[in-house]
């Protein structure tokens, strides 16, 4: 095991693939001698060449629809948007060309490339860059959509979207570049959709996702000295979702809080609630709480941001309502 940022571990999943296949190619702004605007391409565009790493034009058309058709025909690229509010521009090429083309094909179109791309707030980049755009990808059928928490699921998780035959939207929290973690040196893959307990409890089952994770653990820490024990469960993956999971624990706490910086409003929480609502309802012994972001814009003002991003308090409160009724 070796000590990993986040963005690290990408970088050596990103070089360990490269190695052993030799039809996986990068592409993006800023990815090849700058290295990626956070660090996670540094150093491919030496080891691998101009050919394999490729600075791009300021065109996320291009960069999605060129990696369509490579995909199209045997390569497998892992492409990067420089932030994940940039998608707009190349949304046709994502979910009417990348996410359907299998199925318009009967099977016989292979759509292997990963879409990357940093998301959320916390760094002051103002609305335009700081947006939680999961439940639009979640919505797709077609695409299955990664949101590792620690450098360890990254990697891992990371290394299964680019072996996968179908596109992979794998989404990264600014906040969690710089977060280290043990990381195995060797390769080792994660299967997408499978949900990970990161603590277990008996009373309220916590739902996070990406940097909710760590703000729920560290509210489950604070409330276990109050007698409250807090299961926390990081779906790792919005689609596929590992609803088994999900409910097992909501089966056995009777109670559930979702935790995701989306706004609240068709945020992922929404679908995971009716979900359990549906199959686990007569499990539940109050009401499912959302914490989520307000429906507005990511503001520039650091107060604002900050009063925007869900809280450790918020969870705190949200849980003990469910708890104690």
């Amino acid at each position: 095991m070796s000590t990993m940022t986040f963005a690290q571990a990408l970088n050596h999943a990103h070089i360990l693939e490269m190695e052993r296949d030799p039809n996986i190619y990068v592409a993006g702004e800023d990815v090849g001698v700058y290295g990626g605007i956070f660090g996670v391409t540094q150093g491919l565009q030496d080891r691998f060449g101009e050919k394999r790493v490729l600075d791009t034009p300021i065109t996320e058309s291009a960069i999605v629809g060129t990696a369509v058709g490579a995909a199209a025909v045997g390569l497998r690229p892992v492409i990067e948007l420089m932030f994940i509010d940039f998608i707009g521009v190349a949304m046709d090429q994502l979910y009417n060309q990348a996410a359907k083309m299998k199925y318009m094909f009967g099977g016989k179109a292979k759509l292997a490339m990963v879409l990357r791309a940093p998301f959320g707030a916390g760094i002051s980049a103002a609305a335009q860059h700081s947006q939680s755009l999961e439940a639009w990808f979640m919505h797709i059928p077609g695409l299955k959509v990664v949101m590792p928490s620690t450098p360890y699921d990254a990697k891992g998780l990371f290394i299964s979207a680019i072996r996968d035959d179908n596109p992979v939207v794998f989404l990264e929290h600014k906040i969690l570049y710089a977060m280290e973690g043990e990381v195995p040196e060797e390769s080792y893959a994660i299967p997408l959709g499978e949900a990970d307990i990161k603590r277990e409890g008996t009373d309220v089952t916590v739902v996070a996702t990406a940097q909710m994770v760590h703000v729920a653990l560290a509210a489950a820490e604070k409330l276990s000295s109050e007698g409250i024990h807090v299961e926390v469960i990081d779906p790792r993956c919005l689609s596929p979702l590992d609803e088994d999971t999900i409910l097992a624990s909501v089966k056995k706490t009777h109670r559930l809080v979702i935790v995701h910086e989306e706004v609240k409003f068709a945020g992922s929480g929404a679908e995971i609630a009716a979900m359990v609502a549906e199959k686990a309802f007569d499990y539940l012994d109050g009401p499912i709480l959302r914490v989520a972001a307000p429906f507005t814009p990511v503001p520039f003002s650091p107060p604002l941001e900050q009063a925007f991003v869900p809280s450790e308090a918020e969870v705190i409160r949200a849980v003990k309502g469910v708890f104690e009724g």
